[in-house]
């Protein structure tokens, strides 16, 4: 197993653990793996150390608690990898309705609209709730197909890594599992907001 890196020679959060860039990570063993490292870097380790090297054991431990919390979420693994990869940058998810939601996204922006206004207006919301809570049902289910395309694209991630696939198929795949993640995020985002103001 690595050490944790230092700041000049920061490893990637999959070397951090060893493990190879693949989306399917055994947990019995990236939990095992993280333990060790919280053990080894735990302060009371570190008591009679000089200042510095406790600055450092921190600094470690700071980096393998990130590296383990991405690594253990799915949807985060996804992510961190393609930003790795040069496939993603921070903070870009393209926020546009998936063509074949645009009706069903215009339906329920209305209807939101309506709840506002009617809960503004002290109007009878039960109707208006009900339709909302349909539409979040159906939303909530098209998440859920949307992390199992997710899931299997991710199967085809590791299987291309397993065959030494060229670059133009790995690159597909990650072209594959950006489009997933911004459609994700964009229906994960309605839910919410459908949830916002159901409260």
């Amino acid at each position: 197993m690595n050490a944790p890196s230092t700041a000049s020679e920061r490893l990637d959060h999959f070397a951090l653990f060893d493990l190879p860039r693949k989306l399917w990570i055994e947990m019995s063993g990236l939990e095992q793996k993280f333990l060790q490292f919280s053990w080894k870097l735990h302060p009371d380790n570190f008591v009679n150390a000089s200042p510095e090297e406790q600055e450092r054991s921190l600094k470690r431990s700071s980096e393998v608690n990130d590296a383990y919390r991405v690594l253990r979420d799915p949807v985060a693994r996804v992510e961190y990898l393609l930003e790795i990869e040069g496939a993603r940058k921070e903070g870009e998810h393209k926020q546009q309705a998936p063509p074949e939601l645009l009706e069903e996204v215009f339906e329920l922006n209305e209807s939101l609209d309506e709840l506002r206004r009617a809960k503004e207006g002290g109007a009878d919301l039960a109707a208006l709730q009900s339709r909302l809570e349909t539409a979040q049902q159906n939303f909530q289910q098209k998440l859920g197909e949307v992390d199992e395309l997710l899931q299997a694209t991710a199967q085809q991630w590791d299987a291309a890594l397993e065959a030494n696939a060229g670059d133009n198929d790995r690159k597909a795949i990650m072209v594959r599992l950006n489009e997933l993640l911004n459609r994700r995020s964009y229906i994960r985002n309605l839910v919410t907001n459908v949830e916002k103001e159901l409260q």
